[in-house]
């Protein structure tokens, strides 16, 4: 009778076409189960449908076959959960990197807006400053490569350092770590004018090549849209969920959804939707005035099935902040207890498991 074992050290024979790896390592093999006269595996695919689908399936069946001719091989296809299609994909591209590894990190949130203008990177960094007031071990990493804003709000300039283990990210004066692609140009002013591939490449050393040390959570803030950045993300580095944010405008709300969809689309949890911008409060009679027109956020919540964290003021007062590179002075009120709903619905488990002991 064919033993697990047996069928395993097969399919570590039967090499991905496009990778050159064996399935095994790839950790594409889910499950075998031998019994008897028959052996039962589940192939699990990044996508449902893979152009070499068909190619896989039929190379794992002639795997076993090849064992015993007797015996019955049934393929069961899955796809991939969005951590391990990003385990997946750092194995296509030759495994992790020495900082990637020796790094550790419990969380991964990604912060993501459909459009520009709706103050995504401000929630970006007031989460993180937020999760440092509570004492938590945080990291900001600006995937906003085109428009990085985020070391402008913590005042820092000075590029990084570049250590044995790799590169050392900037530090804020509260202990927030920071790497953006504004840190290594020679001033902030220069325009990245990349295509695609290079913006992705530039993420992706941003993950796998900055030794970020021990972080409770490291906030990624991603570029407005579902370009090729923020699918490098969801693809590439394993993340415990995402937040969207929004404004009131009913243009903003439509396309928000498309980022929504994008998340879904690639198994990312969604942790819930902020409404930037959503009043401005009068200084003189402490009146809300909806100075982009009444709230759409509960509606544009429940049509995605996703809780509404909060309703965010246009302040001023964040504003001056920002641009005075202090933004772990603003008080932040408002939000706190956003910070504390999103931190209550990230699991439990860590965001890394695969790399980390290898």
């Amino acid at each position: 009778m064919i033993t697990k074992e047996q069928v395993l050290d097969a399919l570590r024979g039967v090499i991905h076409p496009e990778i050159n790896q064996n399935l095994v390592d790839l950790q594409m093999i889910k499950e075998v189960v031998a019994d008897n006269n028959r052996v039962t595996c589940t192939l699990a695919l990044p996508f449902k449908e893979v152009p070499i689908k068909d190619d896989l399936v039929r190379s794992v069946r002639e795997a076993v076959t090849k064992l015993d001719t007797g015996v019955e091989v049934e393929v069961k296809l899955t796809e991939m959960s969005q951590k391990e299609r990003a385990a997946f994909m750092k194995m296509a591209d030759g495994g992790p990197k020495q900082a990637e590894i020796l790094s550790d990190i419990r969380h991964v949130i990604a912060v993501m807006s459909g459009k520009g203008g709706v103050g995504k990177s401000s929630v970006a960094a007031l989460l993180a400053v937020a999760l440092r007031r509570q004492g938590r071990r945080v990291g900001v990493l600006d995937a906003d490569i085109t428009g990085p804003s985020i070391p402008r709000m913590f005042g820092l300039h000075k590029p990084p350092m570049v250590g044995p283990l790799g590169i050392i990210p900037a530090e804020s004066k509260t202990g927030v770590k920071v790497i953006s692609i504004n840190l290594l140009l020679p001033n902030e002013d220069e325009a990245v004018i990349w295509r695609g591939p290079l913006i992705s490449g530039a993420i992706k050393q941003f993950w796998g090549e900055v030794y970020w040390g021990d972080l409770d959570t490291l906030v990624i803030d991603l570029p407005p849209g579902t370009s090729d950045a923020s699918l490098t993300v969801m693809q590439s580095i394993p993340l415990s969920g995402v937040v969207l944010v929004t404004s009131p405008q009913d243009l903003a709300g439509m396309v928000v959804r498309k980022a929504a969809r994008m998340a879904q689309h690639l198994s990312v949890p969604i942790l819930g939707l902020v409404e930037n911008m959503s009043y401005v409060t009068c200084p003189d009679c402490g009146r809300r005035i909806e100075v982009f027109g009444p709230s759409k956020a509960e509606s544009t919540a429940v049509q995605l099935g996703i809780p509404l964290l909060g309703n965010l003021p246009l302040d001023p007062n964040l504003a001056a902040r920002c641009d005075a590179g202090q933004i772990e002075d603003y008080p932040a009120t408002e939000f706190e207890p956003i910070a504390e709903q999103i931190m209550e619905r990230v699991p439990a488990e860590k965001v890394k498991p695969v790399f980390a002991h290898q």
